[in-house]
């Protein structure tokens, strides 16, 4: 979302970005993101134009993203993380999809603004930003 509206975290997440080999991302993020912008727009905090432009930034950056499946093993280790550590469905997935993508080898940098999942990101011991 930071990466389409200018919000509080705005520059911290296009530094982030800017300086990072690859960017992953789960393939849900995408409605995710699309249910946001939508949601400023209801609420008056994205004019038409903005929003319009915000969409066509996500499709034309979308590409570039490594995305990572959602797939029956991923679900399941969501669940599992769901349960161990109080996260909503969704929450769980990106966190999952991090985990998987350290497992395989990457250099895995995790990046949320929210409390209980970034809390979840370092018991699992993985690299939060915002720290």
């Amino acid at each position: 979302m930071k990466l389409y509206v200018e919000e509080s975290g705005t520059a911290t997440v296009v530094a982030g970005v800017d300086r990072a080999q690859a960017v992953a991302t789960t393939r849900v993020t995408y409605a995710e993101a699309r249910a946001a912008l939508a949601r400023h727009r209801r609420e008056r905090a994205l004019t038409a134009r903005e929003l319009r432009q915000a969409v066509a930034q996500l499709d034309r950056e979308w590409g570039a993203y490594n995305i990572v499946d959602v797939t029956e093993p991923l679900v399941q280790s969501a669940g599992a993380l769901a349960e161990r550590h109080a996260l909503r469905g969704y929450d769980a997935v990106q966190l999952a999809s991090a985990l998987d993508l350290r497992a395989a080898g990457g250099d895995v940098e995790f990046c949320s603004f929210d409390t209980r999942l970034n809390r979840a990101a370092r018991r699992e011991r993985l690299v939060v930003v915002p720290v």
